[in-house]
């Protein structure tokens, strides 16, 4: 997307969301928030326009997502909350083919199985503790990644380790097989993502991103 172009953001208002906010600001993005409480939104900039709403509301995702080029979602799973991966991913899919729109990124955790994964033993304990103890959450995620994956929008799903909330940029590992780390700074991850808008490397595909 060489010219600043208007990003729609789910998730926006979390701890990882804050660092895309202010790195796509940065870079003159205007952007299109959905948040549930936007009172508790503290980022102030004409360039950003928010609607009130939740990510497994469809009404409230095509209002988002009209007139923005791309969508990035950092939404993840509440405790004690209706699950949310399955239901907003067919919210977003069907919200981007009405308004036509082809890139979609979104980060995932580290236990999401794709068809491509090689992973090694710490990546595969991560993966079975957590369909050991939060197996719903799980099996939620594996069906939207199963709905994205047969869709026709360039996605971009990044799967990242132990989330770091710092402004410190270290060394990326990027592999589509294994996560080649035990974590990664959130101004890593978002700065991965914005350079997404612009790459094709990884359209359709699932990278792990870590930090040495």
């Amino acid at each position: 997307m060489k010219q600043k172009s208007k990003i729609a953001i789910i998730g926006g208002g979390g701890r990882t969301g804050k660092y895309i906010v202010n790195q796509l600001l940065n870079q003159g993005y205007a952007l299109k928030l959905l948040l549930r409480d936007p009172e508790n939104f503290n980022i102030q900039n004409p360039l950003i326009e928010i609607i009130k709403g939740d990510a497994v509301d469809p009404a409230a995702v095509q209002s988002l997502v009209a007139g923005c080029e791309a969508v990035i979602s950092t939404v993840g799973q509440r405790k004690d909350e209706p699950l949310v991966a399955r239901q907003a991913t067919i919210n977003v899919l069907k919200a981007m083919e009405a308004h036509q729109i082809q890139r979609y990124l979104l980060v995932g955790g580290l236990d999401i199985d794709t068809p491509f994964d090689k992973k090694g033993h710490q990546t595969s304990m991560a993966t079975e503790w957590m369909k050991a103890n939060y197996s719903i959450y799980h099996e939620d995620k594996q069906k939207a990644f199963s709905i994205l994956s047969a869709s026709d929008t360039s996605w971009t799903l990044v799967r990242v380790p132990f989330i770091q909330f710092t402004d410190e940029r270290n060394e990326l590992r990027v592999s589509l097989e294994d996560c080649l780390g035990t974590k990664i700074s959130a101004a890593d991850i978002a700065a991965f993502l914005v350079d997404q808008l612009d790459d094709t490397a990884y359209i359709r595909k699932s990278p792990f991103i870590a930090n040495p």
